[in-house]
């Protein structure tokens, strides 16, 4: 089992991928951002206002949600760190847009040999205090 940390075209593909995802949260594109996720009911994303256990509870929390830039205002750091060729992780902290909070978003990604990389598991939370980068 290959278990090289960042082979660097591995990480340029989850880089693209969180890229299209992050531009979907923007647009709500429903498509990719539904695309994102493994259609699975063991998937989780867990958020500020969303308890997303299984694909289909995500799916009617993006259906629900209303479209614009949402709560990402800038980026502090954003982190790829990628297990082999097959497993990696998207970490990613930011302003909060309009308030004086840190949100910080974390994604499991998989890549299946049938449907290719998708998001397992995701956490989106915010705290008021300002963490050092």
């Amino acid at each position: 089992m290959d278990v090289t940390p960042n082979i660097p075209e591995v990480v340029a593909e989850i880089g693209d991928l969180f890229e299209r995802y992050e531009q979907a949260l923007i647009d709500k594109n429903v498509e990719v951002l539904d695309a994102t996720f493994w259609k699975s009911p063991h998937t989780i994303r867990l958020a500020n206002n969303e308890h997303g256990y299984g694909f289909d509870r995500i799916h009617a929390h993006r259906v629900a949600r209303v479209p614009g830039p949402g709560t990402k205002e800038k980026r502090l750091r954003l982190d790829i760190v990628t297990v082999g060729r097959d497993v990696a992780t998207v970490t990613l902290v930011y302003k909060v847009r309009g308030k004086d909070m840190t949100g910080r978003q974390m994604q499991t990604w998989v890549r299946f040999p049938d449907v290719g990389w998708k998001v397992i598991a995701a956490h989106v939370s915010m705290i008021a205090e300002t963490p050092v980068v």
